[in-house]
């Protein structure tokens, strides 16, 4: 066998396929074609004589090679970054400002702890999060009011802003474990019609269960809305209704048996977030560093993709 072939852009690319679940959306976090990344994988694959990851399953699955430099690439990967961090700190000083907005009411979830790993890191840059839920983040980012938003679903193309898939999670439906429903292996639209659906005070379009589960289905279940997680969780619990929650936010809640989850139709559904920034901080390297921290908190937490399950 000649030299290793791997470069940090392959163990990035084994990293992405990882967390993303797709060679489709590891592509777009790599902003590079599908193709080449095919062709990269394919590579490696011929350097060390054995597949790295098995084609046409569902969920994507890793081989015990694939596995292996997985690992390893996790590990280089994050040295690395620490590495280069530490130079751009020394290069260009360490101060700046983040200032933070989010249109998700369970995002604090995971946001909280990947500020708290990042100000450990850039101690000097003035973070901050901008208080309240908003419903459009990505606006306070084109008034220069914010300089990260959290977002549901890719936005639309808007000049001067760069947006990155954070990452994808399931979203369940929350029942009392008496609830009939609670026997279904998994619940469809029509389920929900005569149901109440508990859920934050947010319009309809805000909410991944209407916007990409019942609205489709032309399904508009009567509505009840609830300030806080666990007021729903407490209603649900009681038999007052239905919820649609991600999967993180009441894991707790599940572990326990005080509520049930079921998959919003056969397969689930998948949801994603991403992150908007103006382009003049998109590559600055404390920016680079508190997108890692979101990605490397979520991925501890288990939000992987409802596909890579």
């Amino acid at each position: 066998m000649s030299n290793s072939p791997l470069e940090i852009r392959h163990l990035q690319t084994l990293i992405a396929l990882a967390d993303t679940g797709t060679l489709a959306k590891a592509a777009d976090r790599l902003f590079v074609t599908q193709s080449a990344l095919s062709h990269q994988l394919k590579a490696l694959e011929v350097h060390y004589s054995t597949a790295l990851f098995e084609r046409n399953t569902k969920p994507l699955r890793f081989t015990q090679a694939g596995t292996r430099l997985l690992a390893l690439a996790r590990k280089v990967v994050s040295l690395t970054a620490d590495a280069e961090r530490e130079v751009a700190q020394w290069v260009s000083g360490n101060s700046g400002e983040l200032r933070v907005a989010v249109e998700c009411h369970t995002c604090f979830d995971w946001l909280m702890p990947a500020m708290d790993a990042f100000r450990d890191h850039w101690p000097e840059v003035e973070l901050d999060l901008i208080s309240g839920f908003q419903t459009e983040p990505i606006a306070l980012v084109e008034a220069g009011s914010a300089d990260f938003a959290v977002i549901h679903d890719q936005p639309a193309s808007r000049p001067g802003i760069v947006t990155e898939h954070l990452f994808s999670y399931e979203t369940l439906a929350i029942l009392s474990p008496k609830h009939p429903l609670a026997r279904k292996p998994h619940l469809q639209p029509k389920d929900f019609k005569s149901e109440i659906l508990i859920s934050y005070p947010v319009d309809d379009e805000m909410l991944d269960v209407v916007r990409h589960f019942l609205a489709p289905a032309k399904i508009k279940p009567q509505r009840r809305n609830v300030e806080l997680t666990a007021a729903i969780l407490q209603l649900v619990a009681s038999g007052r209704g239905i919820a649609a929650l991600p999967e993180w936010s009441v894991k707790s809640y599940l572990d326990r048996g005080y509520v049930i989850g079921k998959s919003l139709g056969a397969n689930g559904l998948e949801c994603e977030l991403h992150a908007a920034m103006p382009d003049s901080l998109a590559e600055k390297p404390y920016m680079r560093d508190f997108v890692a921290k979101v990605r490397g908190v979520s991925r501890r937490a288990g939000k992987t993709p409802a596909s890579a399950k």
